[in-house]
Formats: C-alpha cells, sequence, structure tokens
C-alpha cells in the first residue's frame, strides 16, 4: 500500500540550513528544523503534508543552521522536538531561537534506544563544536536509516553503526585545497579542519571504505560547503573512494551529493539501491 511506503526527503542540507523528512507518505518526522518554519511547510504541503503530520523534530545539534525553526514548530505548530537535556540548554542559549521552548521540550538519553510511534531511535554522540551533537540511527519498517551532518573526525561507534545501515546520509563538507585556498580567514579554515570541525571528501572515502558492506544500499552526501566544495567534487572524490575497494556508485550502491537550498526528491527505501521507479518529484 502507498502509505506503507519508507520514504526520505531532504529539504535543506548546508551550513545555511539543514531539514530532513523520514517516514511514510502520511506521516514522518524531521531531522533539524534550520530553515524557516515556512520553507518547511512549503516543502511538506509538496508532498500533501504539514506539520500536523510530523511526529516530531528529532535536533542533532544546537547550532543555529540546525534550529532555526524549532521555535515557531515547536511552540506555534505544537510538535514535539526531541533532544537531550544539553542540546535543550544550547537551544535555549542560542540567540537565533527567539520563542523559548516550553510545552514542546522532549527529553531523551544519549545512547539509549527509545521509541517514537513506530520509529526505533538510538544516537551517538560525535565530534563536532557544539554543546552536544549527535548522530542518529533510526529503525523503522525493516529499513535502518542513519545521519551524521556534523562530525569533524569518526569514533568506533559510529563506525559500528554504518556497517549494519542500509541508507546513509553523511557529511562530505569541503575539498581541503578548496579550502585551504579558499576565501575563509584562518581561524575559520582551522576550526573546519579541526577533530570538532567538518568532515572532508576525502575522510568521507575513507570511512566508507572501511564500513561499506552489501546492505548499504544508498549514501547521500550532506553538508556540502559552498565556498569550499562542489557536488561534482564530492562525488568524484567519495565514487573514486569507492571504486578504489571494488564497489561501483550506480551498480554496487546508490551515491549522491544532497543540494545545499534545493529540495531533493523524494526517495523510497527499501532493500535495493534507489531506482528511477523509486524517485518521486515535487514542484516545491
Amino acid at each position: 500500500m502507498e502509505d506503507e511506503k519508507v520514504i526520505f526527503r531532504c529539504f535543506a542540507s548546508g551550513s545555511s540550513g539543514n531539514c530532513y523528512y523520514l517516514g511514510t507518505p502520511t506521516q514522518g518526522i524531521l531531522i533539524d528544523a534550520g530553515i524557516s518554519a515556512r520553507a518547511i511547510s512549503k516543502h511538506l504541503r509538496g508532498m500533501r503534508l504539514d506539520f500536523s503530520n510530523i511526529l516530531g523534530v528529532l535536533v542533532t545539534h544546537d547550532h543555529a543552521d540546525h534550529i532555526r525553526a524549532v521555535d515557531a514548530i515547536g511552540e506555534r505548530m505544537h510538535v514535539p522536538i526531541f533532544a537531550t537535556r544539553a542540546i535543550h540548554e544550547g537551544i535555549g542559549r542560542n540567540y537565533g531561537v527567539k520563542e523559548k521552548l516550553r510545552t514542546s521540550k522532549r527529553y531523551f538519553e544519549k545512547e539509549e534506544e527509545w521509541q517514537l510511534r513506530d520509529f526505533t531511535i538510538n544516537t551517538i554522540q560525535v565530534s563536532h563544536d557544539a554543546t552536544e551533537c549527535l548522530s542518529y540511527i533510526i529503525d523503522f519498517r525493516g529499513q535502518r536509516f542513519m545521519i551524521v551532518t556534523d562530525c569533524g573526525e569518526p569514533n568506533q561507534m559510529l563506525e559500528e553503526y554504518i556497517a549494519t545501515s542500509n541508507h546513509l546520509v553523511i557529511e562530505a563538507n569541503h575539498d581541503e585545497q578548496m579550502l585551504l585556498n579558499g576565501p575563509y580567514p584562518t581561524y575559520l579554515k582551522e576550526r573546519i579542519l579541526s577533530p570538532r570541525g567538518h568532515q572532508s571528501n576525502v575522510m568521507c572515502g575513507k570511512l566508507l571504505q572501511r564500513n561499506y558492506h552489501d546492505k548499504l544500499y544508498n549514501i547521500w552526501l550532506c553538508h556540502l560547503g559552498r565556498e569550499n566544495n562542489d557536488p561534482e567534487v564530492a562525488f568524484g572524490t567519495v565514487g573514486q573512494a569507492l571504486l578504489d575497494v571494488g564497489v561501483v556508485p550506480g551498480k554496487d550502491v546508490f551515491l549522491m551529493p544532497l543540494e545545499r537550498t534545493t529540495p531533493s526528491p523524494t526517495f523510497v527505501l527499501e532493500d535495493t539501491i534507489i531506482t528511477k521507479e523509486q524517485i518521486y518529484h515535487y514542484d516545491s
């Protein structure tokens, strides 16, 4: 049945804002809300959904490009905002969040499994210079979906979960030479390159080399930098890393960079790599 399909869509991915939908054509969750509530509402309407169809927002960390709309969505649209106590405290201190979260605030403990309706959710802490930063591993209707939006360097738990996931959204933030030769000031380059900064295309490729398995069907590259990366460069670097260990993008795995500000198509997640029949396009 149509409403039993598992679907994924990216609304935005990058330093200007991040927001992702996972669920079915009738109900789901958002991961981060770093673009305006109006933009999120528009993209949901294009899928014939609205905020009443959203069970909750799962927050990865308290940087503005991940939480810009949590106040409007939580307090005005009455959608629960899920985060650890540390992340909620960070949200409360962030001046970009104009309205404090009160009735919409929901807590969970990191690295402890919990349920949101039919979604089984696990988290691990990753290395990034936020109050606390999490990767989400979500089991839903037989599919394991993992998202790692910001990660300065991987840890063992992260690698172990990649090795059990079917669908992966993973940061490929920058090309190191583009960053080093680009316009950013030295302090910002050093922050991005630090162990608590962002993952490069090369680091992403090596991480996937170490942890690819034949049930990892689909990989989306996220959080690409505007000044320091390019979708073709990211795809080429990560794709070549996979080829170097005998994994052919398009044959053994679906590989796609996500656009920074343009919503992606909607993808149907099954026990296979994405095909044209599993991609839906919307006007929004």
